[in-house]
């Protein structure tokens, strides 16, 4: 009998819904399959002498079962799909084979039990072994079975992730040179190399770093909960995470906003009045949106790591926090308090690199003080280390390429204070204490290594000393005496504190015996200086009226001392001294008080906008008191003139004052529009053709202008230097004489 007819369309919709069930049952299948991260495959190093930490997916309730050699656990999935098994403490050795098995099987081979680091930071930890001295003999002699490599995938993400993009490897000169930035990570490969050649075991090397980035964004929550001085930047990371309490609380006050406003725009439409403006999402709720970011960076590429078993961590980062000085040793702080945390593992060994001297050509000692607060983390976080290297640096080039050298002070570290390898010398000289001796400073170290040297063979550089009377930072001269140092200076009679290669571009050469340097340090009490009440007899007659801080120059000015509304006394002279000091703490002063221009102390500030402050005229009875060389000084001095304005300014001399240019900017310029603009501040003496002081443009904060007397070069009066930036420390005092 033959089959009945069977329609075109409903065989067509018999062969989909056929499809559709295959689909679903392959997707069942797939869904019942049991699945582990990426962190976990064949070729993979577990971590010897710890319990091992097994997770991955099944199905919700499925039986699962972990085997690695004779060891075995069992455990069911979760009601998310979610397992996770604890096989015991295991000796180096291998390889094994791994399996996890339920209703499917997933199977890993030549599985090594040894030593587990992860290697992080930004690009001089990401330049890979191909960048590096001697790359192509390097690599072509990396054949080391002995070491494994992951390279966790560049990612960052608004929320943590369970997983990541990598596959173990076994070291070998194809595999070392393939991915990330030119191959695998040349610190922690040299690094890895030599734990490997030294211990006799298995090291595996998880490489998760990026170039150019914050450590805010490698840092977890909990590492900036457990640090009170990173309070408001928790609050931040806890205001963006949709699963935080106070983000909750927050998006609910918004939506009460939203809702009011909804109310509020229907009655208007339709009363066909004018709809209220509709509330701003408040921009603090918006989830993490960039690689800098906090937490972004520990999203995408360290959550999905942990809680796999590692011995500890290395760790080369910096340059893109240069600037932000001890408050770097805060976010430190939290880093690896917050790895710890995640991890649960205790205080694992993080041991770190003091970045590399480079010339950033600005502020010689900003990179000094980040260096101070490395060095502070090292002494402050347990079981932390600090490799210094400024002894391999390049001053030209931000990425130095010997990271032979920073692989072995690594593992110096590591093999000396993690595996106890005795008879290491695993740090340069590091500073001890200080004590004065008449007009010299013995300087005392830790880590003398069998005695200090010269690494050249020259007399020691980079220390500088301090007289407690006067001067600034002055070059010494330094000898070795066991292990100390002994500086003394000509001048400097009672010296009192001393720095050691504080500069960008300090290559200091002290050593050890051991051949490892000495790292930047400050110790001794700065002098304290009031230039004004030493200098300036005349001023105790005068109240001070406004004191600034001009490192706080910005769109707005805040005084740091604003008495302008408490003085009620009329007043016959006005007095203003500007104290500027470079980075060798060298202070630059100038006072200069005249007969008053105005009688509203509200004027006499820094000229902005809102003050009405708009003085282009001559001053009288001029006392001028300065430490720079080639101000002319004096009392009573006539040809005294002020240049008070918001506003930009030409060069033309339009006033006709004497002795001015109408091709630079001077002391004779002309006020133009807009009157929010550039802005002067400016007091000058044109009989001696001199400028006393100058502050401009001080709604550029840091690129303001700021000097006193000429500018060497350019436009006598500052305008456009720019150079606020350059000064340590600029302050700004106005006071006034009362009748």
């Amino acid at each position: 009998m033959k089959p009945p007819f069977i329609h075109t369309a409903q065989r067509f919709n018999r062969l989909a819904l056929l499809f559709l069930l295959g689909c679903l049952c392959t997707a069942s299948v797939a869904r019942a399959e049991i699945r582990l991260p990426h962190i976990f495959g064949s070729h993979m190093v577990l971590q010897q002498d710890k319990p091992l930490t097994i997770w991955g997916w099944a199905q919700p309730g499925e039986k699962v079962r972990v085997q690695l050699g004779e060891a075995t656990a069992t455990t069911s999935a979760n009601e998310r799909g979610e397992w996770k098994v604890v096989l015991p403490a295991m000796k180096a050795g291998g390889p094994y084979r791994f399996t996890v098995s339920g209703s499917s099987t997933a199977a890993f081979d030549d599985v090594m039990i040894g030593e587990v680091w992860l290697c992080s930071g930004q690009s001089n930890m990401e330049m890979g072994i191909g960048l590096a001295n001697n790359a192509k003999e390097e690599i072509a002699a990396a054949n080391h079975p002995g070491i494994r490599l992951l390279m966790v995938e560049n990612r960052w993400t608004p929320q943590p992730q369970s997983d990541l993009e990598g596959t173990w490897k076994v070291c070998s000169p194809e595999t070392v040179a393939q991915g990330g930035w030119q191959g695998f990570s040349a610190a922690g490969y040299f690094f890895g190399r030599e734990l490997n050649e030294k211990l006799g075991v298995t090291v595996g090397l998880v490489d998760a770093d990026w170039g150019g980035t914050r450590i805010e964004s490698w840092t977890p929550p909990a590492g900036f909960a457990a640090v009170p001085a990173l309070k408001a930047e928790y609050e931040k990371v806890q205001l963006a995470d949709p699963h935080n309490p106070l983000h909750r609380e927050q998006l609910a006050k918004t939506l009460d906003k939203f809702e009011q406003w909804n109310q509020a725009a229907r009655k208007a439409l339709a009363a066909q009045e004018i709809t209220p403006a509709l509330p701003d999402y408040p921009a603090e709720l918006q989830p993490v949106h960039d690689l800098q970011q906090a937490t972004a960076l520990y999203n995408g590429m360290i959550h999905p790591v942990q809680p796999f078993p590692i011995r500890g961590a290395i760790w080369y980062q910096g340059e893109a926090n240069v600037g932000e000085g001890m408050r770097y040793a805060e976010h430190m702080k939290a880093l690896v308090t917050g790895w710890r945390k995640v991890w649960g593992e205790g205080d694992f060994p993080f041991y770190f690199v003091q970045i590399a001297p480079f010339n950033y050509g600005a502020d010689h000692a900003k990179e000094a003080e980040l260096w101070e607060a490395q060095t502070a983390a090292a002494n402050i976080i347990p079981n932390a280390g600090m490799a210094v290297v400024n002894d391999i640096g390049n001053l030209g080039d931000i990425h130095p390429k010997d990271k032979q050298g920073v692989g072995h002070r690594l593992a110096l570290l590591a093999l000396s204070r993690t595996y106890g390898v005795k008879d290491l010398v695993d740090s340069g000289p590091t500073f001890k204490d200080l004590t004065i001796a008449g007009d010299s400073l013995r300087v005392n170290f830790d880590h003398v290594g069998g005695g200090l040297a010269s690494r050249d063979g020259k007399p020691l550089d980079w220390f500088e000393i301090i007289d407690a009377d006067e001067g600034g930072f002055v070059k010494a001269d330094a000898r070795i005496d066991g292990g100390s140092v002994v500086l003394s200076a000509p001048g400097v009679k009672y010296p009192v504190a001393v720095r050691f290669a504080w500069s960008e571009l300090a290559e200091p050469n002290l050593m050890n015996m051991a051949g490892l340097p000495a790292g930047a340090f400050r110790a001794g009490d700065l002098p304290k200086r009031d230039w004004l009440s030493q200098n300036v007899p005349e001023a105790k007659a005068y109240r001070l009226v406004y004191d600034l801080d001009l490192t706080k120059l910005g769109s707005a000015i805040k005084y740091d001392v604003d008495n302008h509304r408490d003085i009620h006394q009329p007043f016959d002279r006005i007095a203003y001294l500007v104290e500027l000091q470079d980075k060798d703490l060298n202070t630059q002063c100038v006072y200069v008080s005249m007969d008053a221009f105005t009688a509203d102390l509200g004027k006499i500030g820094v000229p902005v906008l809102g003050s009405g402050a708009n003085f282009q005229q001559n001053l009288t009875n001029l006392d001028v008191y300065s430490n720079v060389r080639g101000v002319v000084a004096g009392i009573g001095l006539a040809g005294g003139n002020i240049e008070f304005w918001p506003n930009n300014y030409d060069r033309a001399n339009a006033a006709g004052v004497p002795n001015a240019s109408g091709e630079v900017f001077d002391f004779g310029d002309v006020c133009t529009e807009p009157a929010d603009g550039y802005g002067s501040m400016q007091i000058h003496n044109h009989d001696a053709r001199q400028t006393l002081f100058a502050v401009n443009h001080w709604s550029a904060g840091a690129r303001a202008d700021v000097g006193i007397g000429n500018q060497p070069k350019d436009n006598p009066d500052w305008t456009f230097a720019a150079n606020a930036e350059g000064y340590h420390a600029m302050r700004l005092r106005v006071l006034v004489r009362c009748r």
